[in-house]
């Protein structure tokens, strides 16, 4: 308790810096690899996909991120059996903090998309192991996690297949694929629009004390898709007014193009609800326990700098190292096409929003992965480049681990500075 009172400032202070490395790591591994299939696909350049990052980044934590940062801040852990040396605690989600940004950096720099669900909730299991035993997991949580792991990737690739499938029937596989594109592209950015004006209006309004009921939230959801929808129709009727169907593919893919930007502006969002929590939950803990002086709150408020600097982070991480893994996710898995980087686009902001309402901290770059399998596998598995799938399932098979081992290196050496 002494500790916390003597050195409260500079453990804040160095956890902030902790936080910050983590963040980083999350812009230049997840928020690369949520937006690889734009760019990959040339649907956005990597500084409008930076761009886009900035301010729907921003608006995903901020209206619906705080269930999530809940389940990682508390349902990993039985934060309880912390109480009598709550220290132990701040110490341990500091070590979580720096090896989990590590690992990130270190697999960004290597191309590699792995998880940041992954690596934090390996680095608290490994500090919580050695600090109190295997009796400070809550390993039914764990269980739940994992399985979504598993789950998750194989919704999204299921998703995305079938969008593909409808795309190819319905616009590429007729005799007027531009005339069919103008026709139903409009009715996918209605879909689009709805799964995220859902989860906006149902979960994130409540932060600003807008409470609606389950049809309120459908109708006003609806009603905005509308528009969009409508907007949709009018201005790729003009933009491509004129334009003769000559059974070539290039005119369908722009606007298929336009339809990109919308999705990429969904995984964002999609994103900053469930992922930017892997940063800022655990900081948002060690704040909250070192302003109540050693008191672990059940539900405590996210300090008003944490976010910003998690945002901040994301976009430093994304703009200096992005680059690497939005190359293997964008063109080294399979090669994408904008029509085929929006089904996997919408496939994984729709599972990933699904899992961020219920509070589940699911891995997005398997849930993207697994998208852009789903669309590769559509056109036949010779389209996936199996030799690169390979590494990507190896480097998610050591990132848990690698965050376990990483965190107890750390929670031994902050120990022996600060005790």
């Amino acid at each position: 308790m002494d500790i916390l009172a003597n050195y409260g400032t500079i453990l804040i202070i160095t956890a902030a810096l902790f936080g910050f490395l983590m963040a980083i790591g999350i812009g230049a591994n997840d928020v690369a690899n949520a937006m690889g299939t734009s760019v990959g696909s040339k649907a956005l350049t990597v500084k409008q996909a930076i761009f886009i990052a900035m301010i729907f980044e921003f608006a995903g934590a901020y209206l619906a991120g705080g269930e999530v940062t809940d389940t990682i801040r508390k349902g990993v852990i039985d934060t309880s059996l912390f109480e009598s040396q709550p220290e132990v605690l701040v110490f341990g989600m500091m070590s979580a903090l720096l090896a989990a940004g590590t690992w990130l950096l270190l697999a960004s720099f290597r191309g590699w998309p792995v998880s940041t669900t992954h690596s934090i909730i390996g680095a608290i299991i490994g500090f919580a192991l050695v600090s109190v035993g295997s009796e400070a997991v809550d390993w039914g949580s764990v269980q739940g996690i994992v399985g979504s792991w598993i789950v998750t990737p194989l919704i999204s690739g299921i998703i995305a297949y079938y969008i593909f499938i409808t795309a190819q029937r319905l616009i590429f596989d007729t005799a007027e694929p531009l005339n069919n594109a103008k026709r139903y592209v409009p009715v996918y950015m209605f879909i689009t629009t709805l799964v995220i004006a859902l989860v906006t209006i149902k979960k994130g309004l409540k932060h600003i004390g807008l409470h609606l009921t389950g049809f309120e939230a459908w109708g006003w959801a609806i009603a905005v898709s509308a528009l969009v929808m409508v907007g949709g129709y009018i201005y790729i009727g003009k933009k491509f007014a004129g334009k003769k169907d000559d059974h070539g593919f290039a005119g369908v893919e722009k606007i298929f193009s336009t339809l990109m930007v919308i999705t990429a502006c969904a995984m964002a969002f999609a994103h900053g609800s469930n992922d930017v929590a892997n940063a800022i939950g655990p900081l948002s803990a060690i704040a909250s326990t070192i302003e109540h002086m050693g008191e672990i709150t059940t539900k405590s408020t996210i300090a008003w700098w944490i976010l910003p600097l998690g945002g901040i982070g994301i976009v430093v991480g994304l703009a200096t190292m992005g680059h690497k893994v939005m190359a293997t996710v964008g063109t080294g898995i399979t090669e994408l096409t904008p029509s085929r980087g929006f089904a996997a686009q919408l496939a994984t902001a729709s599972t990933v929003v699904l899992a961020s309402g219920t509070g589940l901290p699911i891995s997005t770059t398997q849930t993207l992965v697994g998208a852009v399998l789903g669309v590769g596998f559509a056109r036949g598995i010779a389209a996936l480049n199996l030799g690169v799938v390979r590494n990507i399932v190896v480097s998610w098979v050591v990132t848990l681990p690698a965050g376990a081992i990483l965190a107890v290196i750390f929670f031994y050496i902050l120990e022996a500075i600060f005790i």
